[in-house]
C-alpha cells in the first residue's frame, strides 16, 4: 500500500484491469487479482456470517460480499490519502491500482525530501484511522443490529488493524518510510535509508511467520488453516517486496559509479573506406598500443581491440566484427571491403566517455541496439560500450 515511483503513466487498458475512471483527477484501475481475494474474503467470511445471523441461509454469502466491496473502498480511501497529499507536493502523474495485496499509488519521476516522503506513506494508514474511528463512532451512537451491525463492526476492526499493520516499520508497508527517511536524514541518501527499510521489512515477515505459525504450533501443537495461509501469503508478499526494494536501492546506490569509459572495451576508429588488409594492419597497431593508453584501462577484453568504422561524415556507423574479419581468405584481404565484415550501428549511437549515472541509462534507453561507440571530449573514438556489459556492472551482487 505503499507509493511507487514509475517512468510510464500508460494504463496498459484491460490488460491491467478495469479503469474505474479518475477520482479528483486520479485514476483509478481494479486488476483482475482484486476478484480472487474478494472470492477468498467470500468463502472465508460467508461461515461467520451464518453463524452471526441465523436462518440468514445463502444470504451469508452475499453479506460477505458486500465486506469484500467494503473493504476495497477502504482500500480506495487509503490509496486516495497517498495520491492528494502527494498531489499537494507536486508529485506529477499520480494513479491508484487496486490489487490482490489491496493496492498502490504510482507516481511519475520526481524529487522528494524524507519529511514530505513520510508524510505521503503516512497518509494512507491516517485515513484507515479515521474510518475505524467514524465507523466506531457510529456504532456507539447508533447501535446498529443485524447486517448493518455485523458489517460497520467488521470494517472498523479491518481498517484498524490494517492500519496498524501499513505502519509496521519495514518496506514494501507504509512505515518502512518511517525508517528509511530516518536513515535518509542521517545519511543523506535515500538509497542507504531504503537498503535499512527493506532489511526491517524482511526482518518483520520472518517475525510474522514465527509469530503467528511457528509459536502455536509449539505451544499448541497445531496452527489455524485460515490464519496460517494467510500469513505465509502476507509474509510473502512482505519479503518479496522488501526484497524489489533492496535490489532496486542497490542498483540505485551502484549508478554514479558507473560511467561508459571505464565500462568500455577499448576501440579505435577507422575509415569506412579501408579494406580487410588495412583493418587488420591497424587493429595489430592499435593492440601493440592499447597498454600504453590511459583510456583503455581496466576495460580490455581478451587483449583485442575494437574496430569502428567512421563515415565520411566523421561520426561512428559500424563495428567491425572480429570473427567475420578472422573469416576472410588472406587471398582477397586487400580486396575486401571494411564494410563486409562489419555491423551497422543505430543511429546516434554515440556517448562521451565521461557520461555517468542516471543520465547516461537514461540515454541508453533512448537508443535502439546494443552497442555504443564511446568517445573522448574532442570526439575521438576510444571504447565501445555493450548493453550487457552495463546490465552485468548495474546488477552484480544484487
Amino acid at each position: 500500500m505503499a507509493e511507487t515511483p514509475r517512468a510510464d503513466a500508460t494504463s496498459g487498458g484491460l490488460r491491467n484491469g478495469i479503469p474505474l475512471g479518475s477520482i479528483l483527477g486520479v485514476p483509478v484501475t481494479l486488476a483482475w487479482s482484486w476478484f480472487v481475494i474478494a472470492a477468498f474474503v467470500v468463502v472465508a467470511f460467508a461461515p461467520d456470517v451464518g453463524r452471526a445471523l441465523p436462518g440468514i441461509g445463502n444470504g451469508a454469502y452475499l453479506v460477505a460480499l458486500v465486506y469484500a466491496v467494503l473493504l476495497l473502498l477502504s482500500v480506495l480511501v487509503h490509496e486516495l490519502a497517498h495520491a492528494w497529499c502527494a498531489k499537494a507536493y507536486g508529485w506529477p502523474g499520480a494513479r491508484i491500482v487496486l490489487t490482490l495485496w489491496g493496492g498502490h499509488t504510482q507516481f511519475g519521476q520526481f524529487r522528494t525530501t524524507p519529511g514530505r516522503s513520510l508524510a505521503v506513506a503516512l497518509s494512507g494508514p491516517a485515513a484507515n484511522f479515521i474510518i475505524a474511528g467514524a465507523g466506531q463512532l457510529l456504532l456507539v451512537l447508533l447501535e446498529p443490529g443485524g447486517v448493518v451491525g455485523l458489517l460497520l463492526g467488521i470494517l472498523v476492526l479491518a481498517n484498524f488493524l490494517v492500519a496498524v499493520f501499513n505502519v509496521l516499520p519495514g518496506l514494501p508497508l507504509d512505515g518502512g518510510r518511517l525508517v528509511e527517511s530516518l536513515v535518509w536524514k542521517l545519511t543523506g541518501s535515500q538509497e542507504r535509508g531504503t537498503v535499512a527499510a527493506a532489511w526491517t521489512g524482511r526482518v518483520i515477515a520472518v517475525l510474522l511467520v514465527l509469530g503467528l505459525i511457528g509459536w502455536p504450533l509449539v505451544a499448541y501443537g497445531r496452527v489455524d488453516l485460515y490464519l496460517g495461509l494467510i500469513t505465509l501469503l502476507v509474509a510473502g508478499f512482505l519479503f518479496t517486496g522488501a526484497t524489489a526494494s533492496l535490489r532496486d536501492a542497490r542498483m540505485r546506490l551502484r549508478l554514479p559509479q558507473l560511467t561508459a569509459g571505464s565500462l568500455a572495451v577499448p576501440a579505435i576508429g577507422v575509415p569506412a573506406t579501408l579494406t580487410v588488409a588495412q583493418l587488420l594492419v591497424a587493429r595489430d597497431r592499435a593492440e601493440n598500443s592499447v597498454h600504453r593508453r590511459a583510456q583503455a584501462g581496466p576495460g580490455a577484453e581478451h587483449g583485442s581491440v575494437q574496430l569502428i568504422l567512421i563515415g565520411r561524415t566523421g561520426a561512428p556507423e559500424a563495428v567491425v566484427d572480429q570473427a567475420s574479419l578472422g573469416r576472410v581468405d588472406p587471398s582477397v584481404h586487400g580486396t575486401t571491403p571494411a564494410s563486409s565484415v562489419a555491423r551497422a550501428l543505430a543511429s546516434g549511437a554515440v556517448v562521451r566517455q565521461d557520461a555517468a549515472g542516471q543520465p547516461l541509462l537514461q540515454y541508453l534507453a533512448s537508443l535502439s541496439g546494443g552497442e555504443y561507440a564511446v568517445v573522448d571530449l574532442r570526439g575521438r573514438v576510444v571504447g565501445l560500450l555493450r548493453q550487457e556489459r552495463v546490465v552485468r556492472a548495474l546488477t552484480r551482487g544484487v
